[in-house]
């Protein structure tokens, strides 16, 4: 996912109904942030970018797909046009070039329902073009408002997008990039996480598999997700292989993969010898094992494919502005300090209050209200990886900062659930975290605990 695509809110800018008054969020122990520059404004027809005005000569809605892409076009004072585009990347740019010619030196304005992919990217680059990524609910919504019988086409769907960026594009933010820095290390992080849950998935297979057939090995060679547990697989992925292995060969094994403990060695060559299978059928034994062999290979590529990312996005974000300011929290790490730096990005007017990030990560609880009832939970519709990581940042925290495990506590003493506490710290940190970013400043675990005792928090006597 592109950085900025993950950072705009699409659809109306309205947030979560936790408070009718912005500042009622703040934390009472930070103080109002120094930098309260105000955001681009977009307005209907015209760009803002800063403080210079922009026209805006066209409007364009372009519903994308696979091998052709349907469009809108409408000027300032013109007919709407309709034509179909192939996905293909030299056409794409002609078509560009065609629009950069026909509205010299103006600005286009793009809507389309994407926050990335192949045509997000190849639009990006163009500085006369301002993208519009829309929700793919709001445009269903949009689209039942006029069609209850749940019609839907390409060139009828590139028309709504078109209806919906010219006549509601105040109520819509422009999607606009941040550094190619910014961007490599969100997109670094994101596919690192992906790998991860791959990781996890083929863990969580070869577990089951060994389980129907070779519980043993669990146990002999550590953990599942570890280069030592996939050779062993390799070479022995049943019992009766590896009983055959002369104990000179497994005593090499287990040193070439850092297990130097002479008692633990011969542990687990004492076991081997003694083991006895869980079944003999090799209609059983010879599929399963065949899969585990294939998994094991899969596993190991992805444990040094993990080790390549990390590698990568520990170099970039050594190199990014904000580096010292997301490394000084606790917990953070080498893992939440780079994607904590990549939530928030590095330009400054993109948040103007924390309730803003609070909302669109889907920390903040979702109000609903219908005559007389009333239900809050939590938001389901968010950027999944970015709420994870706020998520994942406030449980590392709880290990190094003494607040937070007090604040962690009090909410489990007032009967929340695990990960409701979690969000809830989460909810708290990320007013922390906005500070700290707005004025660049490092954060200060000193510091916020005299601001605690300060304002005679209860969490003092906790941590006391």
């Amino acid at each position: 996912m592109d950085f900025r695509a993950e950072t705009t809110r699409f659809g109306p800018t309205s947030h979560t109904q936790m408070s009718s008054e912005l500042d009622q969020t703040q934390d009472s122990t930070i103080g109002p942030a120094q930098d309260r520059s105000q955001a681009g404004v977009c307005l209907k027809g015209k760009e803002y970018i800063g403080m210079k005005q922009q026209e805006v000569a066209a409007w364009i809605g372009l519903d994308w797909a696979d091998k052709k892409h349907s469009l809108h076009l409408q000027a300032e004072n013109g007919k709407r046009e309709h034509m179909m585009l192939e996905q293909k990347p030299d056409v794409l740019h002609e078509w560009v070039a065609q629009l950069r010619r026909r509205f010299p030196g103006q600005k286009v304005a793009i809507a389309i329902e994407q926050r990335k992919g192949a045509v997000v990217h190849a639009l990006m680059m163009y500085d006369f073009i301002i993208l519009y990524p829309i929700n793919p609910k709001a445009l269903a919504r949009y689209r039942e408002a006029f069609r209850t019988s749940g019609a839907k086409d390409d060139p009828s769907d590139s028309e709504l997008l078109l209806d919906l960026v010219s006549k509601h594009g105040d109520k819509l933010r422009s999607w606009v990039p941040d550094t190619i820095e910014a961007r490599k290390l969100q997109l670094l992080c994101e596919q690192r996480r992906k790998l991860v849950n791959h990781r996890v998935a083929l863990t969580n297979r070869i577990t089951s598999l060994l389980k129907q057939y070779f519980p043993q090995a669990l146990d002999w060679f550590g953990d599942v997700a570890s280069i030592q547990a996939c050779d062993f697989l390799s070479l022995w992925p049943t019992l009766s292989a590896v009983q055959r292995a002369r104990k000179e060969t497994l005593q090499k094994f287990y040193r070439q993969h850092n297990c130097r403990k002479a008692s633990v060695i011969d542990e687990r060559i004492s076991q081997i010898a003694q083991a006895v299978p869980l079944t003999s059928d090799p209609a059983i034994i010879e599929p399963l094992a065949l899969s585990v062999q294939t998994y094991a290979l899969q596993l190991r590529s992805l444990i040094r494919a993990v080790q390549q990312f990390d590698k990568q996005i520990a170099e970039t974000f050594a190199h990014h502005p904000d580096h010292d300011v997301f490394d000084s929290f606790p917990g953070a790490g080498q893992v939440c300090a780079p994607r904590l730096a990549a939530a928030f990005g590095t330009d400054r007017s993109r948040w103007q209050a924390a309730v803003e990030i609070q909302s669109h990560s889907g920390i903040a609880p979702v109000t609903e209200r219908s005559g007389g009832s009333k239900w809050i939970h939590h938001r389901l519709a968010c950027p999944k990886f970015m709420k994870q990581t706020f998520h994942e940042f406030s449980d590392q925290s709880i290990r190094f900062s003494d607040w937070a495990r007090a604040y962690y506590d009090q909410m489990r003493s007032r009967g929340k659930e695990h990960h409701a506490a979690l969000r809830a710290l989460a909810y708290k940190w990320i007013r922390i975290l906005f500070r700290c970013w707005k004025d660049r400043q490092p954060y200060s675990e000193e510091k916020y605990l005299a601001a605690l005792q300060r304002r005679g928090s209860s969490l003092v006597e906790k941590i006391a």
